[in-house]
């Protein structure tokens, strides 16, 4: 669906300009001449003799309407629109139907990020305020198992805009969301965003669209988690006609009308409207750059620089809760760690215990120490023997292969690498390859009596680390070893 709006939007978007542009040429001569618009014959490009600067002229059309109030939202209009985009479901969700008692647990997250399409409809009593209905479909997957499922939220809200042709706008309101899948589970939600329409002309807008849709969080009672949708739509407008208004605003707040105003834009002195020899706005944000500290960059009062972002996160500090550490949406603040470990407290089991590394347990959040039972089994592991220059495992390693299997069954959090390890006899490219293959047979050994192959990995290294001397008979049998290193 998303593939198919966005070449129609795009077709739409253009053949719409262009018409709106030809509508908008001015009457006169084709070829051969020019037509002047400056009163008493002035050009509005400055005279030569004087050096005067080029004076910019406000887009306006025949009617007088500046380019930014044209085709703007009116009073008792409707809007239906399309809409395809992306849904980033949240990790801990509780689109689930939890079990009966004696049933395993069947939650599970969603795939990340899952395509978005759906329908609107909107009544505008006012110009700048509204009621829309939403309905949107998310097909996704179920992300342990990779069964298909189909995410659906239904919304009402109260939408909040600038009557203007660009429309940045705000809203919130209550929902639902759904799911196929897990059960089948539909929860209450609170709805919110913004974004900005363009209208295109009296029928037709383009829309952009954030939102945040904040459920009910796994395991947490009153527990809140968001899932993230970018929405890009088309509407389509139907309102009633609007008599012809020939607004005469400031734009530039300079005591210039813009009928009169030679640079509508820019704040300027007497006669025109228009600044003093050498001053300019070369980014446009109403700053002349002789007191812009920014001159290259919009800016915002009082220097005319941007915002900062002291943490660069993306949130700029006056909409960033924790202006100096990175964070994420939708307030700019990390997820809360009370005992700095790194791992969240949503999932933090001892959250305020900092967790131990030591390559045991680490998800957990929980300080601890490895089991000696664990220990045993790790670095060199006495009691493995191979034929002579083979992989193949001597009968006499099984009681120490077999108690290895005791261990990691006993232990099922544990992952351990598997190293193979040679003397300095003979050529090395063939000494890297045998232990490669040596770490290998233990791994299989392992794997057939019902170790899970993931917890496992190997690597050779054949003579490249020695742990005693190579020139005796003692520490080359040394060498030529298998170790075990917890992961």
């Amino acid at each position: 669906m998303s593939k198919f709006l966005l070449p129609v939007a795009a077709a739409v978007v253009v053949s719409s300009l262009s018409l709106s542009a030809a509508a908008q040429e001015p009457e006169g001569p084709q070829a051969g001449g020019s037509v002047s618009l400056s009163p008493a014959g002035a050009e509005a490009s400055g005279d030569a003799a004087g050096g005067k600067p080029k004076r910019a002229k406000k887009a306006k059309d025949r009617s007088g309407v500046p380019w930014i109030k044209r085709y703007r939202p009116t009073a008792m209009s409707g809007e239906f629109g399309i809409f395809a985009g992306l849904m980033f479901p949240a990790r801990d969700h509780e689109l689930y139907l939890p079990p009966q008692p004696g049933d395993p647990i069947n939650w599970q997250p969603y795939k990340k990020v899952a395509p978005d399409i759906g329908l609107r409809a909107g009544f505008y009593p006012l110009s700048f305020l509204g009621l829309e209905l939403e309905g949107a479909i998310m097909p996704t997957k179920t992300e342990n198992d990779g069964k298909g499922a189909v995410l659906g939220g239904f919304r009402g809200y109260v939408l909040a805009q600038l009557p203007y042709r660009i429309s940045p706008f705000v809203l919130i309101g209550p929902g639902l969301l759904g799911t196929s899948a897990l059960g089948g589970d539909v929860d209450p939600a609170i709805h919110f965003g913004g974004g900005v329409k363009f209208y295109i002309n009296n029928y037709l807008a383009l829309r952009l669209d954030v939102r945040d849709n904040a459920s009910a969080q796994y395991g947490i009672d009153g527990g809140r988690t968001h899932h993230i949708e970018v929405l890009l739509g088309l509407s389509f407008v139907l309102r009633k006609k609007q008599p012809v208004t020939r607004d005469d605003p400031d734009s530039d707040g300079d005591g210039f009308k813009d009928s009169v105003d030679r640079c509508v834009t820019v704040p300027g002195v007497a006669p025109d409207g228009c600044p003093e020899p050498g001053e300019g706005d070369a980014d446009g944000d109403g700053f002349l750059d002789s007191v812009d500290a920014c001159p290259q960059e919009r800016g915002i009062a009082p220097d005319g620089c941007p915002e900062k972002d002291r943490d660069g996160d993306g949130f700029v500090d006056s909409k960033d809760k924790c202006p100096d550490d990175k964070g994420i949406a939708p307030d700019g603040c990390p997820l809360p760690d009370k005992d700095k470990d790194g791992i969240p407290d949503r999932v933090d089991k001892c959250p305020t215990v900092p967790e131990t590394r030591n390559n045991y347990q680490d998800e957990d959040g929980c300080a601890d120490e490895i089991p000696r039972a664990v220990t045993k089994f790790t670095g060199v592991i006495k009691g493995i023997f191979f034929d002579i220059d083979k992989d193949s495992i001597k009968k006499t390693s099984k009681a120490t292969l077999d108690n290895a299997v005791k261990v990691l069954k006993d232990f099922p959090s544990v992952k351990v690498e598997i190293s193979g390890h040679t003397d300095s006899s003979g050529d090395r490219d063939h000494n890297v390859d045998l232990s490669k293959r040596r770490a290998d047979a233990v791994k299989k050994y392992l794997t057939d009596k019902g170790i899970d192959s993931a917890r496992i990995t190997t690597r050779g290294a054949g003579p490249d680390e020695p742990i005693a001397d190579n020139n005796s008979k003692t520490g080359k049998a040394k060498n030529r070893r298998i170790e075990f290193k917890l992961k």
